[in-house]
């Protein structure tokens, strides 16, 4: 099963792959990008649109981050009070066996 996942995981890396070479073979004309501060050089659309696409991955990526990371904390925090919950418990059962001797 796991050779499974890893050869579909490849056929989409080529495939996905395939489509960019296309994609940029496709959109060849020199563009310049005006950013209102700052105009850079004519380059390839597909430059630009490929680079826009790998920012917002990046960019996407550290923002699922931020937010898996708060979660974790906050279930460390959740497991450390079950664990203290648990050890009270606990203790009640062996005093609540002792006064019943």
């Amino acid at each position: 099963m796991n050779w499974l996942r890893k050869l579909l995981s490849v056929l989409v890396l080529l495939v996905m792959l395939a489509a960019g070479v296309l994609f940029a073979l496709q959109n060849r004309e020199p563009i310049a990008l005006d950013l209102l501060v700052y105009t850079f050089a004519p380059r390839s659309l597909a430059l630009w649109i490929l680079l826009a696409l790998a920012l917002g991955g990046v960019l996407g990526l550290l923002a699922s981050s931020v937010i898996i990371l708060r979660l974790r904390a906050g279930l460390g925090v959740a497991n450390r009070k079950l664990e203290k919950s648990r050890l009270e418990l606990d203790r009640l059962r062996l005093a609540g066996i002792k006064d019943g001797e």
